[in-house]
């Protein structure tokens, strides 16, 4: 329960609603969302650590996943939800 509470979850949650938010705003294509995703998760790991290492680098893109992964769960369950 910790884990859900702590400031990681928040980073992942917040990079989500970033994510989805820049979709909506650009109408980029759906391709491209992983690369800002990886950018943007990369910067706050940096953000966190104070230094760019192996393991931030492998943070970041944890954190990329998870956000992509948020976005699309709430994509399918707003699209369920308009069904």
């Amino acid at each position: 329960m910790d884990d859900l509470l702590s400031i990681h979850f928040g980073v992942y949650v917040a990079l989500a609603f970033v994510l989805y938010a820049i979709h909506q705003a650009t109408r980029i294509q759906n391709r491209y969302i992983p690369i800002i995703a990886l950018g943007l998760g990369v910067f706050l790991s940096w953000l966190q650590a104070g230094t760019l290492s192996y393991s931030v680098l492998l943070t970041g893109i944890k954190y990329a996943l998870y956000g992509i992964g948020t976005v699309a769960t709430i994509k399918y369950l707003l699209k369920k939800f308009e069904e």
